[in-house]
């Protein structure tokens, strides 16, 4: 089973706790490391001036300081850069890591940021097309020859026999995962050009809402079809431990998070295990080694 370690990047522009905590996430038992991609504490109009160290920067620092983990962006904006240069980004942080990449991306929803540096922020349908369009052509980047080159005509984004070399390191190629829980268009998108979805569980979900969305994913697999064992399922997370029942009871999170002691911690995770989930990425945990190794005691060792 693989759990995965997403690092907030808000409220702090302290870069040695990052590095340290990545450093012991490395050498433990999480199989990858990701960050989110905001330019601005989301979620919070009001929180706009705290701080926000930007995630592709991060990702390239920590890329050399690090040796097993799998490495991504949970999930990269479509609408924050051009595709292309997004396939390129990675490609080259691919080499870097010896072939740890993921190419995390999602539609985008933060209106706020949008808006503050000037950014088009299009309607869904539109930016769900977006999304569509531009896991398409990366995956064309990702999967062609190594010297073939790439035409692409769509609505919003074109190449006119663009090359990407060098490629992925990665055999087939550089995974494509897309993160968002809309079964009409994301999870379609992904059917059609992802190899991973990951489901964000920040919103209303739970063990039976993840069995609803992979099956969900196997019916667009075969509407296109895609044989749905091609398609790695994920979901990630909100997470914290208390000491007791009783602090869990008095606590203000919500019924679907990830929250509890570390016996009802054990027994969530091995219900999304038995629902299929074969990656689990958690979140909401301070950016301190200590932190997370207790996690990875406490709660991992006993999946190991």
């Amino acid at each position: 089973m693989e759990f995965g370690a997403q690092l907030g990047l808000y409220g702090t522009n302290y870069w040695p706790n990052i590095r340290e905590t990545v450093e012991a996430l490395d050498a433990g038992r999480w199989s990858s490391i990701w960050f989110p991609d905001h330019f601005m504490p989301p979620g919070n109009p009001d929180a706009g001036h705290g701080h926000a160290l930007e995630a592709w920067t991060i990702l390239s620092a920590i890329a050399s300081i690090t040796s097993r983990a799998k490495l991504g962006i949970l999930a990269t904006g479509n609408t924050y850069r051009n595709p292309a240069l997004l396939a390129k980004m990675c490609a080259s942080l691919d080499h870097v890591t010896g072939g740890r990449m993921v190419l995390g991306l999602g539609a985008a929803w933060y209106e706020r940021e949008h808006l503050a540096y000037g950014w088009e922020f299009p309607p869904l349908k539109e930016r769900s097309d977006r999304l569509e369009e531009a896991a398409e052509l990366i995956r064309l980047l990702f999967t062609k020859a190594q010297d073939e080159y790439v035409s692409f005509d769509g609505n919003f984004y074109k190449l006119d026999e663009a090359p990407l070399t060098p490629g992925s390191t990665q055999s087939p190629h550089i995974p494509i995962l897309i993160g968002g829980n809309g079964e009409k268009r994301t999870l379609r998108t992904c059917a059609k050009f992802g190899d991973q979805f990951n489901l964000d569980f920040w919103h209303p979900g739970g063990v039976d809402v993840f069995k609803h969305k992979s099956k969900v994913v196997e019916e667009h697999c075969e509407s296109v079809g895609r044989d749905p064992s091609e398609v790695k399922r994920s979901v990630c997370l909100p997470f914290r431990l208390f000491e007791s029942e009783n602090d869990f009871r008095e606590a203000q999170g919500q019924p679907w998070y990830c929250w509890g002691t570390t016996t009802m911690i054990q027994d969530t995770l091995g219900e999304y295990i038995e629902a299929g989930a074969q990656e689990i990425m958690l979140c909401a945990i301070p950016a301190k080694p200590s932190a997370w190794q207790r996690v990875e005691e406490e709660v991992l060792s006993v999946f190991s």
